[in-house]
């Protein structure tokens, strides 16, 4: 059983792949700058009276790290997904970081699939309280957990 605590770290981990995913998409930074700028700058550091929360290090990392090395797979499984009129760069940036996050922790980690969808439609909630996009990021990773991970259903 996964302690509360490191849940939390393993869910801003997930947080912040997505926001480093996002700004690397609009500003061409490398993975290595990005890294770099999540880790110093933001995880878990005090700055302008905001506190930025610890996250699991490790995981951000690797999230990151897949999302761009395998960018394309991930990216093809994300179309297979969704409505042939709708491929992937038509979808709103954020939701693009956010399936290739999640894309890669369905690749490369153990992390029962039911658990990644979940975080991930958690995360979605987080950038859209309207709730409409939370439906559609649920329904995008069930089926691309079902391609990348047949086996745990």
């Amino acid at each position: 059983m996964t302690s509360p605590e490191t849940r939390a770290l393993r869910g801003a981990a997930r947080f912040y792949a997505v926001q480093a995913l996002f700004q690397m998409e609009k500003t061409g930074q490398t993975v290595e700058a990005i890294r770099r700028e999540f880790e110093t700058h933001r995880i878990g550091v005090e700055a302008e009276g905001t506190t930025w929360v610890e996250a699991d290090l490790a995981l951000f990392a690797e999230l990151v790290d897949i999302a761009v090395d395998r960018q394309a797979q991930i990216d093809q499984m994300t179309d297979r997904a969704l409505v042939a009129k709708w491929p992937i760069a038509r979808i709103d940036p954020t939701l693009r970081a956010l399936f290739r996050a999640a894309g890669a922790e369905l690749l490369v980690r153990d992390t029962p699939p039911r658990v990644v969808i979940t975080e991930f439609v958690q995360i979605a909630q987080a950038f859209f309280p309207e709730g409409r996009e939370a439906k559609f990021v649920n329904a995008v990773l069930d089926h691309m957990a079902r391609e990348a991970r047949p086996e745990a259903f």
